[in-house]
């Protein structure tokens, strides 16, 4: 029996169990167009959606303000963008960093250099961000945009968003790669171009910066990268705070570097706070989502991926907590913990959402700012909704 038939007759059988709908046309058309259809289904059913964002970052000597605006509004992207599901679930985000125009790089390799490939790991991603430094140099725009092309692991799936944020003050028609030919090369492959440019609209459409985004039909925008984010106050932020400290609790680290990585954990959350309040209540929120997961390190996501492995595993790997213990024990224990953080999160995501009410509504008595959470996240959420992802 052929693939397309075995796929077929696999999904008239969930149909017939009330598992899935089979689409009217499906039943009515000729044969091939039965088989396109139900491959479509079933897709839907077994797919989860990526959502793809390369950030690549001007580092040079005046770039400063953009570096720490998107330290502060990182979880915000997240969060924004976690929120949303596509065929009735959630994606997952992937982030990818890159530097430019730092004159600290090798000039060989146009001042660029690849941060972080396409990773789940948005403690990973908080950590190298928090590690840029700026210094002057050359900012080749088109090259950065090639080279993310050229190094990182794009999705070939249609339902997959895939986006390139770039952001920087300096030409866009600077180097030796031309911005047209990346962002033909990007639209080809199906991946949009958004250009944030770090001053006055006019200056940055005089300098390529607005074609360079219209070149595959996406958004250009400005920020004031010098202008401060204002955390609004609200009642519950000391107790969401203290929820943070409580969900930390719930992590256990395994393996060799479990330790090391839930110390990381804490450090992250440390350098979000020093940045404002508001960053480190985003980054709560991100924490608190399925988007977030530590299977390489934590024992209880570890557990929810693969129940088994984590029970059979060698007593060196095992956390202290756990060490010597039956595999019963370790069920009892580490599931017992994911009931602790369950709890935990529903506290959060309640007060999270009066939190929010009371922020949004307070924000819209002030004066409107031109921050990256208020230009480019808001953009890339309805990019999103615009690709089929609901919110």
């Amino acid at each position: 029996m052929t693939l397309s038939r075995i796929l077929l007759a696999s999904v008239f059988a969930f149909s017939a169990l009330g598992i899935i709908t089979v689409p009217a046309q499906a039943q009515i058309n000729p044969a091939q167009a039965q088989i396109n259809n139900v491959s479509e289904t079933f897709h839907k059913i077994r797919y989860q959606p990526r959502i793809q964002i390369a950030l690549l970052l001007d580092t040079s000597n005046s770039m400063d303000g953009l570096i720490n605006q998107t330290k502060s509004q990182l979880w915000t992207l997240v969060n924004e963008l976690g929120e949303g599901k596509k065929y009735g679930q959630t994606p997952i985000i992937e982030l990818a960093l890159y530097e430019y125009g730092n004159s600290s790089l090798s000039v060989g390799k146009g001042y660029i250099r690849q941060v972080l490939s396409l990773t789940t790991d948005l403690d990973d991603v908080s950590e190298k961000l928090f590690e840029l430094d700026t210094n002057g140099g050359q900012e080749y725009a088109g090259q950065v945009i090639m080279k993310s092309l050229d190094e990182l692991e794009w999705s070939g799936r249609k339902g997959d968003m895939k986006l390139i944020i770039i952001a920087g003050n300096e030409p866009f028609t600077q180097g030796p790669v031309s911005w047209q030919s990346a962002c033909e090369r990007a639209k080809a492959g199906g991946i949009i171009i958004d250009t944030i440019h770090c001053g006055d609209e006019q200056t940055g459409m005089r300098t390529g910066w607005k074609d360079a985004a219209e070149c595959t039909g996406d958004i250009y925008m400005t920020i004031n990268q010098d202008e401060k984010y204002v955390h609004v106050p609200s009642p519950w932020d000391d107790t969401l705070l203290d929820l943070n400290k409580r969900l930390n609790d719930t992590y256990i680290g395994y393996g060799s570097r479990g330790r090391a990585l839930k110390t990381r954990q804490s450090v992250q959350d440390s350098n979000a706070a020093s940045m404002n309040k508001g960053a480190e209540i985003t980054r709560l929120y991100a924490k608190s989502k399925s988007g977030y997961s530590n299977e390489s390190w934590d024992i209880v996501d570890a557990y929810k991926k693969d129940a088994d492995g984590v029970l059979s595993m060698g007593e060196e790997k095992m956390p202290e907590e756990l060490k010597g213990k039956t595999a019963e024990e370790r069920k009892v224990f580490i599931e017992e913990k994911q009931t602790e953080r369950s709890k935990i999160q529903k506290q959060i995501s309640e007060l999270g959402a009066k939190q929010k009410t009371y922020v949004t509504e307070k924000h819209a008595e002030m004066t409107a700012t031109k921050t990256l959470d208020n230009i480019m996240v808001t953009a890339v959420r309805k990019q999103a909704a615009e690709r089929g992802f609901e919110y």
